[in-house]
């Protein structure tokens, strides 16, 4: 969709001037013909607004108080002064108080285009942010996310809350496997607790008591009958993390409990029903344990009766917003202060790197930006290192030096990166190149012409 450019202006030629060589320029407008209008247009449409074009002196409303209403409802979207020598210093004021920039009548409809274009792209991410605030679907609690694999994700949790099949959840370490399991539980309609064990961190001796409990004297040190972990879940959900590192010999009697829906505690001669419903996870490729003879085939397929699998967050940049705020919300909280916010420059960085450890890496490198920060803002130089060198741009570049790359080379590899960065969204990714759609669609037409083999 083509950005949506407002026009507050009261002279009817320049207004009329400005809306066609914009239009000319592919951009959806809509015109006001003094401050009052355009103050009405911005309470009533404000959510379609990308760029206010407003002069400073007109009949009903000044563009000062424009820039004020616009900063009020619509921060994400740039504002752009037009003024007349006599009122410079007026928009320099502006300039000063958030507006993107001014232009002195008369000036050149290039200049004009140029402002509009640089406008959209800087302002192309905390835009992107806010449009991802408005559409996001309704998600499972403490789940952040609204790209396209994040709303599939939601919608199987949905489906799996309704069921008491095993779930098998996979991801990469720090994707929020553990997120996703208490949400399934939360919107089941399941009485009991939510227990939640990581498998890794129990001793392979004392695993078994600890899932199934055991009798006063089953070993050693065991001075008083004691519930093993299914039994505190019965009518809830137990929640087996790492579920690829259960020992072997453990795997046949996890299965056993899975199949007859009863547990006997160690050093016991009878067997007690549970009522629970059972969600494992791992970042191991289970299919491969089995074929290495790690993990048995009959547990692996009663384990994965519902597969969901939570995507890294390389594959979802556009969570990133969403996710910074969200963990700078939290870590406020945390630490009783204000929320900082981060400029386009640093959320620009942080989109661009890959996150390895994702979420969990994004929410520790922001605790540290927050520790570091000087002033309200977290700029570049607050985030790690690696994150600062590591980023998109960073790369291409090194790309580009390393394979001796052309200027025009350069640039499809930054066209193509982009574009993948956006998720193929073609205006999305115009925007943050600088230049308008058409322009973008020509130069994709040039690269497949030169290869026909060329695709994203």
């Amino acid at each position: 969709m083509n950005a949506k450019i407002l026009i507050a202006e009261d002279d009817a030629d320049l207004r009329d001037l400005l809306q066609d060589e914009l239009e000319d320029a592919g951009y959806e407008m809509a015109v006001a013909i003094d401050g009052r209008a355009a103050l009405t247009h911005i309470e009533r449409e404000r959510e379609t607004i990308d760029v206010l074009i407003t002069d400073v002196q007109m009949p009903g409303c000044t563009g000062v108080e424009l820039l004020s209403a616009m900063r009020e409802r619509r921060p994400e979207a740039p504002v752009i002064v037009i003024t007349a020598f006599g009122s410079v210093e007026q928009a320099v004021e502006m300039v000063k108080a958030g507006a993107f920039q001014y232009l002195t009548k008369p000036f050149d409809t290039d200049e004009l285009r140029q402002t509009v274009s640089q406008a959209l792209a800087q302002s192309a991410p905390q835009r992107e942010q806010a449009r991802l605030r408005r559409e996001l679907p309704k998600a499972p609690p403490k789940i952040i996310g609204a790209s396209r694999p994040m709303q599939e994700l939601f919608k199987l949790i949905a489906r799996a809350a309704r069921s008491i099949s095993t779930v098998l959840v996979t991801g990469e370490s720090g994707t929020g496997k553990e997120l996703v399991a208490r949400s399934i539980h939360e919107l089941s309609e399941r009485e009991g607790a939510f227990i939640a064990v990581n498998c890794a961190a129990i001793p392979s001796e004392l695993i078994e008591s600890e899932l199934f409990g055991h009798t006063g004297q089953a070993f050693t040190g065991a001075k008083q009958a004691r519930a093993g972990l299914f039994e505190s879940a019965d009518r809830g959900t137990l929640f087996l993390d790492e579920i690829g590192e259960l020992p072997l010999a453990m795997q046949p009697k996890l299965l056993r409990v899975l199949q007859e829906g009863t547990v006997r505690r160690v050093g016991a001669d009878r067997e007690r029903e549970v009522n629970v419903r059972v969600i494992a996870a791992t970042n191991r490729d289970l299919e491969k344990e089995v074929r290495e003879n790690r993990f048995r085939e009959d547990l692996y397929w009663r384990l994965n009766v519902i597969h969901l699998h939570i995507p890294p967050l390389r594959e979802r940049p556009f969570d990133i917003p969403l996710l910074v705020e969200h963990f700078l919300n939290k870590i406020a909280e945390q630490t009783r202060t204000n929320a900082l916010t981060v400029t386009p420059e640093t959320l620009a960085v942080l989109t661009a790197y890959v996150w390895p450890g994702n979420a969990r890496e994004l929410e520790n490198a922001l605790e540290r930006a927050c520790a570091l920060a000087e002033g309200p803002s977290i700029k570049p130089e607050d985030l790690p290192e690696r994150v600062r060198t590591s980023g998109g741009t960073s790369s291409l570049l090194a790309r580009a030096k390393e394979r001796r790359l052309t200027l025009s080379e350069l640039e499809r590899e930054y066209i193509i990166e982009t574009l993948r960065l956006t998720g193929g969204n073609k205006s999305r990714a115009a925007e943050l190149l600088g230049f308008d759609r058409r322009t973008l669609h020509r130069k994709l037409d040039e690269y497949r012409a030169v290869d026909p083999s060329f695709e994203l």
